[in-house]
């Protein structure tokens, strides 16, 4: 935990107008954090552009550098080249909590924000959900993505066209029930 002071940003020091503060991020970092299975650190660098306004502050994180990473297919290490930018706003109000994902509230009387578990969320956002290893990515065929990217929706005109012809289908279907069956209706019928 006293590693990440590391990563305060003492905001009530600040003047309004824009500031930059940049942070390492490596294997130390990570470390902190208890990092995912899959992420065995990296070498990044965490530039944070702050505007200091007077009822807010907005803040730009962009990271960019290399992680290394576990292949989800041969399980060997590889480093992944990542970059990501990402906003956040924290407001002035009475108490300090997470009013959604991207805007914090925070008091005027706040001496600092603390910005590494921010940067941990951004980086892990921008990891793929395939961890595909570069010689890997090479051998890959168009086989191997069969079916990715493909319409994942239809509209309501197509959605309405393809259930009249299930129904179609299904009127078609009763209409050529086996006779077999008509024999056992009968008898349910009976009783």
């Amino acid at each position: 935990m006293k590693f990440l002071k590391n990563y305060n940003i003492d905001v009530i020091k600040l003047k309004e107008g824009k500031h930059d503060f940049t942070f390492p991020v490596d294997r130390e970092f990570f470390e902190n954090f208890e990092a995912e299975a899959f992420l065995h650190g990296g070498k990044l660098q965490a530039i944070i552009h702050i505007n200091k306004l007077t009822s807010l502050i907005e803040a730009t994180f962009e990271i960019e550098g290399d992680v290394t990473l576990t292949c989800d297919r041969s399980l060997e290490t590889f480093n992944f080249p990542l970059y990501t930018s990402e906003k956040v706003i924290y407001k002035y109000g009475l108490e300090e909590m997470e009013v959604t994902e991207d805007v914090f509230m925070i008091t005027r009387d706040t001496p600092n924000i603390n910005v590494a578990q921010l940067i941990y969320e951004f980086i892990l956002l921008a990891i793929p959900a395939k961890k595909i290893h570069p010689d890997f990515l090479e051998e890959m065929d168009e086989e191997d993505f069969e079916g990715e990217g493909e319409l994942v929706y239809i509209s309501d005109e197509e959605f309405d066209d393809n259930l009249s012809e299930d129904r179609e289908d299904s009127n078609d279907s009763e209409e050529k029930t086996d006779p077999r069956w008509e024999i056992l209706k009968k008898l349910k019928k009976k009783d």
